[in-house]
């Protein structure tokens, strides 16, 4: 038991670090974007905002049971966690698609600032960090709630490599359109995890299966 509630607070602990990234990521990404014209950039942040709120979720999860709620209480709590994560991820997932489409249809490529892109390449070195953190924690105290929102961190650090390898691409070629194929490409992954953190929050118990 001891064990379980060191990991309980060092949930706690990586979810406190996470969202206060999140808070930087989301304000220097959506002030770069708007200042570039960057829908990269914009996306990046609206990501940010969304992890934040999955975060927020994720932390009262863990609060309750660090404070010795009930078993009850605890399982209610990681139900609602993971309809909030999963729906967090199926929503970034209709943003990555509906903006990767208007950038292709308006032909606008990949555009940024010196800060957009050193907060780019930041999240990109952060964010499988703090995911590996989540998704080890999550197994150690059974919280697939927990485990799904390491995939939303691993989601934004594909977006940061995907906005520098656009950035650097559409320099380099000319490929203005090479970071919105990228970001298409990461829609599948966003839509399998939203999915399965959504089954699990309706009771499917095997339906997580990045906990495997």
């Amino acid at each position: 038991m001891m064990l379980h509630e060191i990991s309980v607070k060092r949930g706690i602990n990586i979810e406190i670090a996470s969202m206060t990234w999140m808070v930087i990521e989301a304000a220097v990404a959506l002030g770069s974007g708007i200042v570039a014209h960057s829908l990269s950039l914009v996306a990046f942040g609206a990501d940010s905002i969304i992890e934040l709120v999955a975060g927020g979720v994720l932390l009262w999860r863990l609060t309750i049971e660090a404070r010795g709620a009930s078993l009850s209480r605890v399982k209610k709590a990681e139900k609602t966690s993971s309809w909030v994560v999963g729906i967090a991820l199926l929503l970034l997932a209709v943003y990555i698609v509906v903006a990767a489409i208007d950038k292709l249809v308006t032909h606008q490529g990949a555009q940024s600032t010196y800060m957009g892109t050193g907060l780019a390449l930041a999240s990109g070195i952060i964010m499988p960090y703090l995911s590996r953190a989540k998704k080890r924690i999550g197994s150690e105290i059974g919280s697939k709630a927990l485990s799904a929102d390491g995939s939303c961190s691993i989601v934004c650090a594909y977006m940061a490599w995907t906005v520098l390898v656009g950035v650097a691409l559409t320099a380099l070629f000319g490929w203005w359109w090479i970071d919105s194929i990228a970001a298409l490409a990461l829609v599948y992954f966003v839509v399998k995890e939203g999915r399965e953190a959504v089954q699990e929050a309706r009771g499917k118990e095997d339906a997580c299966g990045c906990c495997h």
